[in-house]
């Protein structure tokens, strides 16, 4: 499964010209998303999951915000699976695997 991914330069070609200019900064601009919560949510693991973050609201796995893995259970999960969650290391790439298994870690508490 291909999942394209923007990245954002932020701060860049503003340069310093010395002459005080007009360079703006866009406080209000949006942070560039995270890749893990856009695999979270495309995969499919919201279905099956509940974590506040992703507004995932699925009731067959467990609730990631109560259980608050660490990043290293999830990958471990996400790619092998076990206790009825299928194996993602088919269709994810290990890089993949490392994005959600951080942002979910990250958002959850673990």
């Amino acid at each position: 499964m291909s999942v394209a991914l923007a990245v954002a330069a932020a701060g860049c070609g503003g340069g310093s010209s010395g002459s005080g200019g007009s360079n703006t900064t866009r406080n209000s601009a949006r942070p560039a998303p995270d890749p893990g919560h856009a695999l979270f949510t495309s995969v499919g693991c919201s279905s099956c999951h509940t974590l506040a973050a992703a507004g995932a609201h699925g009731q067959v796995g467990p609730n990631l915000d109560t259980l608050k893995p660490s990043a290293k259970q999830v990958a471990k999960q996400v790619t092998n699976g076990g206790g009825g969650m299928p194996a993602f290391k088919d269709q994810l790439g290990s890089a993949q695997i490392r994005q959600v298994a951080s942002y979910v870690a990250k958002v959850a508490g673990g």
